[in-house]
């Protein structure tokens, strides 16, 4: 007998397409060439030169990069001695010029297949632990701390970041951070440092970095306000000038003209200034000292001018070195510096070879697990097409759940992993309730009782979503994998699958 696709299966099939498009976009993601970079040293000749986290390389030089070997075989023959060589890297949006004895410092990996993103523990990257110096925080203070940590690491352009407050069983409390494809170096430069930012006019200090203080806004993404001025060539390589606004509060306005209208007027060759500059200072380090123009003397001012450089081997570098210091420099002064000095109790480097193991291990017990269920429902009631519709359904239900996690871009960890296995296994609970309810009772139509089955099915979704929503918030979010994608599978199984499994059975049955 043929099976007529009624309106629900039709929204299953449509649901389908839409979650392969998510998952492995369009054109799809598996047809691209090259290596992706997964991290760069920030202190190293491929950070200074122009490679970055999140790149594609897809040619070296005249050479196409068509995979992870390609790449290796390349590189060993480009460095063959201790002698420089100029080597050009093409990314699918620019060119990189790079001057070295020695291949680049980066880790590159085969471009993934899908749009799905792994977690920590699958794809590997820097964990830390970190506490403050000196000081034992309480619950409120960890909770600041994370929240200025997390907009100064989203301010930076961190991605695929991770940071929650911890404590142990003696009450201590601290603050994990994890993020994905960096290296334990990066990690400890970004969370290390206070990040204090002070301006001060001889021994007193004018400004503090943050919003919240003597600072209303920054000038971002504005040519009229910031950006690079001049680049000028040197004996060994360029460097660039840069210079933005910063807004101070009427507070700190007053105060700036309070310690000015104290200086003395010194008169030099580049014009007539006042006795003393204005000094900035990051964590106790002068950057920069800015001459104060004799008209600023006792004038409230809320707009300061603040200023820096980069370098590089080549103008183009030395560009990209300006931009980035002062896009640190600016987030900074944007984010404030952190509450307490810090301290790395432990730091780790997760290595993503023994979760892709793990993973592959899942999936193949997964699928062995569903042969086997659909195997003995044959065998239960006879029937090849119930256990083929059973398989189907539950493939479904997976796809489902990871085109969903896909588009919100939703990291999947090993609590994800679990929470999908769970909803595999609830799913075909679900599904021999439906198929058992359609066998018994022949006195009600198969409407009836396929609708029966549905006031069981519906009582144990609402009692599992009940259940699973506390776990968005409990172990300090450490469960909120598991909850999300077992709630986004439930709900997908009685919104979608259940429906069209439940017309199968009735077609299958009538």
């Amino acid at each position: 007998m043929k099976l007529k696709l009624t309106w629900r299966i039709w929204m299953l099939i449509i649901v389908l397409a839409l979650c392969f498009l998510s998952i492995f976009g369009m054109p799809p993601t598996f047809f691209q060439k090259g290596v992706l970079i997964t991290s760069v040293d920030s202190n190293s000749t491929a950070f200074e030169q122009g490679l970055r986290q999140g790149q594609i390389i897809i040619r070296v030089d005249n050479e196409e990069i068509e995979n992870l070997d390609d790449f290796s075989r390349i590189l060993q023959d480009k460095f063959p001695s201790n002698s420089s060589v100029k080597t050009i890297f093409y990314t699918q949006d620019s060119e990189v010029i790079f001057f070295s004895k020695f291949p680049p410092n980066v880790t590159v990996l085969e471009i993934p297949k899908t749009n799905i993103k792994l977690g920590l523990d699958l794809a590997g990257g820097s964990r830390a632990l970190i506490q403050a110096q000196e000081k034992e925080l309480s619950q409120e203070e960890v909770n600041e701390l994370v929240e200025i940590t997390s907009n100064r690491l989203n301010e930076f352009g961190i991605s695929d970041i991770n940071v929650v407050p911890v404590s142990d069983l003696t009450g201590n409390h601290y603050m994990l951070v994890e993020v994905a494809g960096t290296t334990p170096k990066d990690l400890h430069e970004l969370l290390s440092k206070q990040g204090k930012f002070e301006a001060k006019i001889g021994n007193e200090t004018v400004f503090i970095g943050g919003r919240d203080k003597d600072i209303t806004s920054i000038c971002r993404n504005d040519a009229t306000c910031a950006g690079i001025e001049s680049c000028q060539q040197t004996g060994e390589g360029f460097f660039c000038n840069f210079r933005f606004t910063v807004y101070l509060s009427e507070e700190a306005a007053k105060k700036h003209a309070e310690i000015t209208s104290r200086l003395e007027l010194n008169v030099t060759s580049q014009g007539k200034y006042l006795s003393e500059k204005l000094d900035l200072y990051l964590d106790d380090a002068l950057v920069d000292s800015l001459l104060i123009s004799e008209g600023l003397k006792g004038v409230v001012t809320s707009q300061i001018s603040v200023s820096g450089s980069g370098t590089g081997a080549t103008q183009e570098d030395a560009y990209k070195s300006a931009e980035e210091s002062m896009h640190k420099l600016q987030t900074i002064l944007i984010t404030g510096s952190l509450p307490y000095k810090l301290e790395i109790v432990k730091l780790d480097t997760i290595s993503p070879i023994l979760g892709k193991e793990f993973l592959r291990s899942i999936l193949l017990a997964g699928l062995a697990a569903l042969l086997a269920v659909s195997i003995i429902i044959f065998f239960r009631y006879k029937k090849i097409k119930s256990s083929m519709a059973l398989l189907i359904t539950s493939l479904s239900e997976i796809v489902i759940i990871l085109g969903i996690a896909s588009l919100i871009e939703w990291n999947l960890d090993l609590p994800s992993i679990a929470g999908i296995l769970a909803t595999i296994g609830t799913g075909i609970d679900q599904q021999i309730i439906i198929l058992d309810e359609a066998k018994q009772d022949r006195s009600l139509s198969i409407k009836q009782r396929l609708k029966r089955a549905f006031a069981i099915i519906l009582g144990a979704y609402f009692t599992a979503l009940v259940a699973l929503l506390p776990l968005l918030w409990a172990g300090a979010g450490l469960l909120k994998g598991f909850a999300i994608t077992t709630i986004i599978g439930i709900t997908a199984g009685v919104l979608i699958t259940r429906p069209a499994f439940a017309d199968m059975i009735k077609r299958i049955e009538d």
